[in-house]
């Protein structure tokens, strides 16, 4: 599994974005910063909202990516807090996270939200063109089609 542990690490990379549930939040859409190295996804999002309240008191969370880009397709659960850490704020920062708030990283509505991986359920393509192969194979040959790595991660 090293293989898939690091095709999920550097997929995730690659992609942008997905939507972020936890226990008393609904899913919404977010933009995610990898923390390889601490098994984590980063946040910005603000105080008000229904992830940045479940954040501030700590909840299990999961976080959907389905990206055709990126060749990925995961399902991550861990742990949801909120984060005060001014530093981290600013290695994260962005046009697009600036585009939320009026007052750039000052923004008293800010919130750093880090979630902390226990587990995900990889499913790693090999592209569009694989899969088109692999389908036409299949109906060809009778065969079910190989869409690629599939496994489960824990951390």
């Amino acid at each position: 599994m090293a293989d898939l542990n690091e095709t999920f690490w550097n997929r995730l990379s690659d992609s942008r974005t997905g939507m972020l549930s936890a226990d008393t939040a609904p899913a919404a859409p977010m933009t995610h910063y990898v923390d390889a190295e601490h098994r984590a996804l980063w946040f910005i999002t603000a105080k008000g909202t229904d992830l940045g309240k479940a954040a501030a008191g700590g909840t299990s969370a999961q976080y959907i990516v389905c990206d055709n880009d990126a060749q990925l397709y995961t399902r991550i659960d861990g742990t949801l807090r909120s984060v005060a850490d001014p530093a981290k704020l600013d290695d994260l920062w962005s046009v697009f996270a600036a585009a939320w708030f009026e007052d750039g990283k000052q923004d008293d509505d800010i919130e750093l939200i880090r979630l902390d991986l226990t587990e995900a359920e990889v499913w790693s393509t090999g592209g569009k063109l694989s899969f088109f192969y692999e389908i036409a194979k299949a109906n060809l040959g009778g065969s079910k089609p190989d869409i690629g790595e599939h496994g489960t991660l824990r951390f």
